[in-house]
């Protein structure tokens, strides 16, 4: 039987027997690279006008691939690929290295910046947490509008893994957030973990106090003029006279209107506040009555949409009047101007904490040093009586010096403007330019209707409020 053997070098030798024709034994080829003895045949190299085929071998101990002959061997783990010699096509390389090692370093440092034992997680496990997370929110009695799914869906596209709670905190930590965003982080996860029953030591951070910026009143105004829509224009309207929060005022429904007393009721409010009423203008109530009524609420829209589209009108407006201190109203800003005026021109705590909702008058009482009005802004006024300061302190004047036996009273130029007052004939009219009534507006100056009949025609009062 003839037995046919390959030599290392790739050329076959035959013979009826071993012992009759032994293999010419192969030259011995060692690695160029290591030059090691112990590699494995890696198949044929066939070069093109040539007849016998070249064996190339495998370095089993550094990797490195090679051939016999006299033709330059390849190394494939380290072959320079910026040199003309590996490109396929003739086109230039315009990246040089040493771009490409500082792009390799800033892909590892994004890696480094993860959490420390962090597993990523596929979108479709994602997913399923989310929906599973959102499920166990509605069991424990969230809002649907809850913003807790979205966090923790932002907290794992930071690069945290939801199961590892060491991760989830390392990961919020290190977020240049202010504290306020970070405890609101800190409470969506606490829930998600809660229902994968993890145990976790929440971070202790404290709520940062800071007081809100006001911005004049023409500069709301004019907001509202520029929408280009009806619905945002009546709804920044509408944040504007009743000091909603921006989630309150979407809450509203049609049955939440009384267009007769001129009255909106917040039946459904956020964030732990109470139900009130408040009094519109009849302006507002025109608004509101030509918006089309095609769903129980009011404006069925959702935050993120509105949000959206205020943020485009007021881009629009800061750059057609290039006025950027535009740019810094937000839509909780109506809320924060409307409770600043209204203690300025009341100093009713308690009022403001009733219109506003609050719980807690701890809450209200930073609306208490947001504005301070100059000297020129007051309307000034003499007493000499009791009544006279009687009638005086009715329609907002307050005492703050006496001369020689005369008490003066003063109080904002704006007073007038904000409620609808003229400081004409006698200064109490109750004038309102949409043909409103004071006293409906707000409940608090129901005072205003009762005088109006009785200070008519009194001289002392009409000569106090000559401006």
């Amino acid at each position: 039987m003839r037995q046919t053997h390959t030599s290392q070098d790739g050329f076959q030798n035959s013979g009826k027997s071993d012992s009759a024709d032994p293999p010419v034994p192969a030259p011995h080829i060692s690695c160029p690279e290591c030059n090691s003895a112990s590699a494995w045949k890696d198949g044929l190299r066939y070069v093109r006008g040539g007849n016998v085929p070249i064996q190339r071998f495998l370095c089993r101990n550094c990797g490195f691939r090679y051939s016999e002959g006299t033709r330059p061997v390849q190394n494939v783990h380290r072959q320079v690929l910026n040199s003309p010699a590996a490109l396929v096509s003739t086109c230039r390389v315009c990246v040089n290295q040493t771009k490409v090692m500082l792009n390799l370093a800033t892909v590892e440092t994004r890696k480094q910046e993860q959490a420390a034992g962090a597993t990523p997680i596929d979108k479709a496990t994602l997913k399923g947490l989310i929906v599973k997370y959102m499920a166990f929110l509605e069991k424990e009695g969230a809002s649907p509008e809850t913003e807790y799914p979205t966090i923790v869906a932002r907290l794992a596209r930071l690069g945290a893994n939801l199961q590892d709670p060491e991760s989830v905190k390392t990961v919020i930590m290190r977020q240049a957030w202010k504290n306020g965003t970070k405890i609101l982080a800190i409470y969506a996860y606490d829930a998600f973990a809660r229902m994968l029953e993890l145990k976790w030591s929440p971070p202790k951070l404290r709520q940062e106090e800071h007081l809100p910026w006001i911005p004049d009143e023409k500069e709301l105004d004019t907001l509202i003029i520029s929408c280009q829509r009806k619905i945002l224009a009546t709804y920044l309207q509408t944040l504007k006279e009743t000091f909603a929060d921006p989630g309150e005022a979407l809450r509203l429904r049609w049955i939440d209107i009384d267009s007769v007393n001129n009255t909106i009721t917040i039946n459904r409010p956020v964030k732990g506040h109470n139900p009130r009423q408040l009094n519109v203008s009849s302006k507002l109530i025109a608004m509101l009555n030509l918006l089309p009524k095609t769903s129980e609420r009011i404006f069925p829209r959702t935050y993120k949409s509105v949000s959206q589209s205020f943020w485009g009108l007021r881009k629009r407006t800061a750059k057609r009047l290039n006025n950027p201190r535009i740019l810094s109203i937000s839509l909780t800003t109506f809320r924060h101007w409307g409770a600043t005026m209204l203690y300025h021109y009341t100093k009713d705590i308690l009022l403001v904490q009733k219109l506003l909702g609050h719980k807690h008058i701890a809450n209200t009482m930073k609306y208490t040093q947001l504005v301070s009005f100059k000297d020129d802004e007051f309307d000034v006024a003499t007493a000499t009586t009791v009544d006279e300061a009687k009638q005086l302190a009715a329609v907002g004047f307050q005492k703050f010096d006496e001369l020689q036996g005369i008490h003066i009273y003063h109080r904002p130029k704006r007073f007038g403007k904000l409620w609808g007052i003229k400081s004409t004939d006698c200064g109490i009219n109750s004038y309102q330019p949409d043909g409103g009534d004071v006293s409906r507006k707000h409940p608090s100056f129901f005072v205003f209707k009762c005088f109006v009949f009785k200070l008519v025609g009194q001289p002392q009062l009409e000569e106090a409020f000559q401006p």
